[in-house]
């Protein structure tokens, strides 16, 4: 059998493969896996992506990422046909338990990240690749299949924008223009010029092929291959439904299985049982930084620095410590202080600009190959990313986000730029870590222990400067907290630059007779349970107080906490009307959770 007739055989394997599955399942996109079976074919038969069979997480290894991850029964039918899985796995698709889930996550290797989530999976290639360039400095390849229905996000524009930027010629996008979205066509249709037009605008090398000439995709993927400079996009005119006349190009099939499945599996010719051999890489082995070694930086109790500040020093610090540490940051890294890491290991730091869902695809993207990235932003700007946070949850990506200016302590510049709501979003991640260190020692502690921890961990960090209360020496953990008064008359739980002011309030009490409990709970996920149940039972009455939205902040953690105990009353002190502009003692006061507005609401508890 010639390269030719191989090519086409497996690209109906495929096809039937992904009729199966979606068959056996009940449910599944096979419509828009049959668009993109003789891309898939090629590339995994023709050599040109490269895999260690017995070694899925070689690091020489190219890597393969469905942007569009819906055509799931396409990717699941390729990796039976390289024997990563078997034909009774590939029908356990979609079923409970199965690896195989309705869009792939990390739980099938060798697939990096969970993708579904439309203009992910291009944005993410852009981070791997930026890794094998500058990180690993491996010659590995990064091919990602995209949909043209999700070339319609702006994720994907910032990929090809930094991906040009980058000059990122080991990567390569394919984009199965199929013309139909799931309810109309998309807004390019089959005008591939136009494609090929957006493409070099933003510096890239674009091809334009049909998609089912199985010839014309092997010239493509060479050309890609010879291509020096620039990235590579294959821009593949295809038919969804392709090879069943039932289906094929017909609006109305997108994300169902097809009604007579035996019938479209003669169609295509029958099952096939081809299996690839795919090439082998290059060995290869992942680059090491050198280290000058040190420890973190400490300061003295009563020192008034930015927890900011100390994240900037604590992050070049343990740059100096671990070699695998890399930072990156949205342009703002004289504002975050993420500019002391790039000033100390320029070649590990990332720039990303005013691209926030580019910033957290990229670190994600790093993670898969064993980097340890901190990403950092105003805490605000990083809504703008939050399906991406999201989604890394679910690759099990571990990943760290640093969120300056939080609150309406950062003054005058208004609530655009306040982060109100963060701590509530970041809460609600699957296995999250929410930090928001009260002064600079506790800072430095939490980002070097940020980079052992597992899932997503976010660090609040303050625009102005805070007492030091933490001696240098005192362990600070995630999941403790810090008792800075005793007290059994009210508990002021506070974090952040609310712990300031809860001290401030608690010296003035004594002056009524109340003595305040004051904690830091520096640690808001996990929250240190044992010292607010231990304020439940001793105390009269609890105050937290944030500077946050009422919803999902601090004091939603303190009750989730006293759930299922009895406890006194609890008063949610927080940010509850919309902020102005204004000076940050203005906008505390203002807000009532400044040391004013903590001493009157525990006078009132402690007085009923």
């Amino acid at each position: 059998m010639s390269n030719t007739d191989r090519f086409r055989e497996l690209g109906q394997q495929l096809r039937v493969d992904s009729v199966r599955s979606s068959d056996a399942a009940g449910s599944g996109h096979p419509t828009s896996s049959m668009s993109a079976a003789d891309l898939m074919a090629v590339l995994i038969d023709g050599g040109y992506l490269h895999w260690d069979s017995d070694d899925l997480r070689n690091p020489a290894n190219d890597h393969l990422i469905f942007s569009k991850g819906h055509a799931s029964p396409l990717y699941y039918s390729v990796l039976k046909a390289t024997g990563v899985i078997d034909d009774p796995e590939l029908l356990t698709f979609r079923k409970f338990g199965s690896r195989l889930e309705g869009h792939p996550t990390p739980r099938i290797p060798p697939t990096d990240v969970a993708t579904g989530s439309l203009g992910q999976g291009l944005p993410i290639a852009v981070g791997i690749a930026l890794a094998g360039r500058r990180l690993d400095r491996l010659p590995y390849r990064v091919w990602c299949l995209c949909g043209d229905s999700e070339m319609a996000e702006g994720s994907i524009w910032e990929a090809f924008e930094h991906a040009a930027f980058n000059q990122l010629d080991n990567l390569t996008a394919i984009i199965d223009v199929n013309r139909l979205g799931q309810t109309r066509e998309t807004m390019v249709g089959w005008d591939l010029d136009r494609y090929r037009a957006r493409a070099e605008a933003f510096g890239w090398h674009a091809i334009e092929i049909d998609g089912h000439d199985v010839e014309a995709i092997a010239a493509a993927y060479d050309e890609a291959v010879q291509t020096t400079g620039r990235p590579t996009v294959i821009i593949a005119k295809t038919k969804k439904g392709k090879g069943v006349a039932a289906v094929e190009d017909q609006p109305g099939k997108h994300g169902k299985p097809l009604e007579d499945a035996a019938a479209a599996i003669q169609e295509l010719g029958g099952e096939r049982d081809l299996h690839v051999r795919v090439a082998e890489p290059e060995p290869g082995t992942q680059h090491v930084f050198p280290t000058a070694g040190g420890e973190l930086p400490s300061w003295k109790v009563g020192e008034q620095v930015a927890t900011r500040q100390a994240y900037g020093e604590a992050l070049a610090a343990l740059g100096n410590l671990r070699g695998d540490v890399v930072a990156l940051d949205g342009e703002v890294s004289n504002s975050t202080h993420a500019e002391l890491f790039r000033q100390a290991h320029e070649d590990r730091y990332f720039e990303m600009f005013i691209a926030e869902q580019q910033l957290v695809a990229a670190a994600v993207g790093m993670q898969v190959r064993g980097w340890v990235p901190f990403g950092s932003t105003f805490a605000a700007f990083l809504s703008r990313a939050y399906d991406f946070i999201r989604m890394a949850a679910i690759s099990r990506a571990d990943l760290r986000l640093c969120g300056s200016h939080a609150g309406v302590s950062i003054g005058e510049d208004g609530p655009s730029q306040m982060a109100l709501e963060d701590i509530a979003a970041f809460r609600a991640i699957h296995g999250s870590t929410v930090l928001h260190p009260s002064d600079a020692n506790q800072t430095a502690q939490l980002v070097s222990a940020m980079a052992d921890r597992k899932g997503i961990s976010f660090l609040r960090t303050l625009r102005g400067k805070t007492t030091v209360h933490t001696s240098p020496d005192e362990k600070i953990t995630i999941g403790g907290s810090r008792q800075l008064t005793d007290g059994d008359d009210v508990a002021i739980i506070a974090c952040g630059i609310t712990v300031d002011e809860a001290v401030a309030a608690a010296e003035q009490l004594v002056g009524d007779s109340i003595h305040a409990r004051v904690i830091d709970a520096y640690s808001i996920k996990p929250i240190d349970a044992a010292a607010v149940l231990s304020a439940a039972r001793d105390c009269r009455a609890i105050v937290t107080v944030e500077d946050h939205w009422p919803e999902g902040g601090l004091g939603d953690a303190v009750l989730e906490a006293l759930a299922e105990a009895d406890h006194p009353p609890v008063h949610k002190l927080a940010v509850r009307t919309m902020p102005g502009s204004g000076t940050p003692e203005q906008l505390l006061h203002g807000a009532g959770i400044d040391a004013v507005g903590i001493t009157s609401a525990a006078r009132d508890l402690v007085g009923r």
